[in-house]
């Protein structure tokens, strides 16, 4: 069994009161491609932390291979003391690594090297960050939400590139479509407790919530049995006679037990206020426009969005979404074209600028607007204590100031104040950052059932899928279309015009009238190559086969004990079911075009 390059074992932290972690682990060898997940506060980033040797254990037993080089992806990155960022991304890099993976990294993330460290946003800082730690390739990443603040074209980049690198890898996101592909294995910290599943985090749901089936069923056991040993203590007549000590200590144990066991965390409860009913037409906009700097960033526009109508708006960062956003709600007048709303809208936004929030408020002042102790929410008073609680906050927080929430406190309380707001018109400005995967159901299934109409912004394409009717996407130029469903049946419309557009040009140019010449010849008509040919032939049959060999590798992996026997059989195996993946799609490629060709060729 090959060696670990890096291993926790035993992992307890405590700040005081109830533990962080209490029995947690995390082993890592070559190749290994990790999903660490749970839920918001669970303790992700700080183990991730003492993995990287930034945070010291209250106890346990942590090894690094002194060979291996490790590189860890902070949510904060510090660039105090970099003239800019191409400084602060090449100060990664170590004496034998390549200096221009820095170029490359920087013009897929959107920068240029020349930003100014002070003048970044929060977003920039980021991929900067992500830069610096991926340029070296060390034989370990450890990324804390790599995703975040990415557009969905650099997000799917990002997941290619992981894919290709040497790296090991652990990965905190709550992007679950990201996990799904760069994950291989899955360790779900819960409770200060770390389980292993030695698949990928697609198959993690099921394998969690089977965990916590059988947990609350073992407790309900438990409790029936501290009632029969109650009975018996009081009841039976062997305790009239005398004290049966060894029972009665087993009976103290359960009920300590019983009494001290860590529950899950309980679910947030998200609900929307209830507005009257707008009209069936909320916006129709024709020919909208607007530029900026004598850029198009939306050109010629035109939609009308219904009640009960769920748009995404999907693009990269600066194609304007933003802009088209605004101009949609007419909080930004157009350049050209008309905007009208319909009746009775009542509309509630949330805004992702998490840095308006002002840091000395306190929780209770920031959902009542200073206006007492109390909330109305769907026209009922609520002290905002019991509606903290509906967003998983603790009473005690009432009073703590916004500036000690971590980022997906500051998330929830930022639905929090939206969702208690009367509104038939909702917009959601990325509402899926630094949301725990729950409470992002919980949030799947508000605005699926939302009464009224949705618009949000998102790059989550798991979450599109899930909750939209239809997706606004740019094309260029400042043009933008609506595609009918979700991002995949987006993407799936955009191969088919695509297709389709390219057969349109072979066909025009087939069809063109070629020039007259003088001297008579002989028309030839263009046929399939002998290999052409025999690769049409040959092609399904080697599908076939490939397609066998995947469902074999992938019933190899599947196997729990694999890892546990031999790791080096299991990253192996891994290793070869990307490359016959990686085949297929190959073949698959070249058969279509081969048959297209045969199409034109009428043969």
């Amino acid at each position: 069994m090959a060696p670990p390059l890096l291993r926790l074992d035993q992992i307890k932290l405590t700040f005081g009161g109830t533990p962080l972690l209490e029995d947690a682990a995390l082993s890592v060898s070559e190749g290994e491609r990790i999903a660490l997940v749970g839920r918001n506060g669970s303790g992700k980033s700080t183990l991730l932390k003492i993995a990287a040797g930034f945070v010291e254990p209250t106890s346990g037993e942590v090894f690094r291979h002194p060979g291996a080089t490790i590189r860890y992806l902070a949510q904060s990155p510090d660039m105090d003391g970099f003239a800019n960022v191409r400084d602060y991304v090449e100060a990664g890099l170590g004496p034998s690594d390549d200096p221009y993976r820095v170029t490359y990294l920087l013009e897929h993330l959107g920068l240029t090297g020349e930003e100014k460290p002070g003048q970044l946003s929060g977003g920039e800082a980021r991929r900067a960050a992500l830069a610096r730690v991926i340029a070296p390739q060390p034989d370990i990443l450890l990324l804390d939400e790599p995703a975040n603040h990415l557009d969905l074209t650099t997000i799917e980049w990002l997941e290619d590139e992981l894919r290709q690198i040497r790296s090991s890898l652990v990965v905190i996101s709550h992007d679950r479509r990201f996990l799904e592909n760069v994950s291989r294995s899955t360790i779900w910290l819960d409770r200060g407790v770390t389980r292993r599943l030695e698949q990928g985090f697609g198959q993690f749901e099921e394998w969690r919530d089977k965990i916590l089936e059988e947990e609350e069923r073992d407790l309900h056991k438990l409790g029936r049995q501290i009632v029969r040993e109650e009975h018996w203590l009081r009841y039976g007549v062997t305790a009239r006679r005398k004290r049966n000590m060894r029972r009665l200590g087993e009976l103290h144990s359960m009920r300590n037990e019983f009494r001290t066991h860590r529950r899950a965390q309980g679910s947030a409860v998200l609900q929307a206020s209830d507005s009257r009913e707008s009209g069936k037409l909320v916006i129709e906009a024709k020919g909208l426009s607007k530029s900026y700097d004598g850029r198009d960033l939306v050109k010629d526009f035109s939609a009308r969005i219904m009640r009960g109508d769920r748009i995404g708006l999907v693009g990269p960062n600066g194609a304007g979404k933003t802009t088209l956003l605004s101009m949609l709600t007419g909080a930004l007048a157009p350049d050209g074209g008309s905007l009208r709303l319909g009746v009775n809208l009542e509309m509630a936004v949330l805004d992702q600028k998490r840095d308006s929030l002002d840091p000395t408020e306190t929780l209770a002042h920031y959902l009542t607007d200073g206006r007492g102790e109390n909330v109305i929410v769907n026209g009922e008073q609520r002290h905002v204590v019991s509606y903290m609680k509906d967003f998983l906050f603790q009473p005690e927080q009432a009073r703590t100031p916004i500036r000690e929430l971590s980022g997906g406190e500051k998330a929830r309380l930022m639905l929090a104040r939206v969702l208690a707001r009367p509104a038939n018109l909702l917009i959601l400005d990325e509402p899926t950052n630094d949301l725990d995967m729950e409470t992002l159901d919980l949030l799947q299934e508000l605005v699926t059932g939302f009464a009224g109409t949705v618009i949000l912004v998102s790059h989550d394409r798991d979450f599109l899928d899930r909750t939209v009717t239809s997706v606004i996407a740019p094309e260029g130029e400042g043009r933008w279309l609506e595609y009918a469903g979700g991002y995949a049946d987006m993407m799936a419309q955009r191969r088919e015009a695509a297709l389709m557009k390219r057969e349109a040009k072979v066909s025009g140019s087939r069809n063109q009238p070629q020039a007259v010449s003088s001297e008579p010849r002989r028309e030839e008509k263009r046929k399939l190559s002998y290999k052409q040919k025999f690769a049409l032939e040959t092609l399904p049959g080697k599908l076939e086969v490939v397609a066998a060999e995947i469902a074999g590798l992938e019933v190899k992996l599947a196997d729990p004990q694999l890892y546990a026997k031999n790791p080096d059989l299991f990253a192996k195996t891994a290793a070869e079911l990307d490359k016959k993946r990686e085949a297929q799609a190959a073949m698959e490629e070249e058969w279509l075009e081969l048959e297209m060709l045969r199409e034109e060729m009428g043969e």
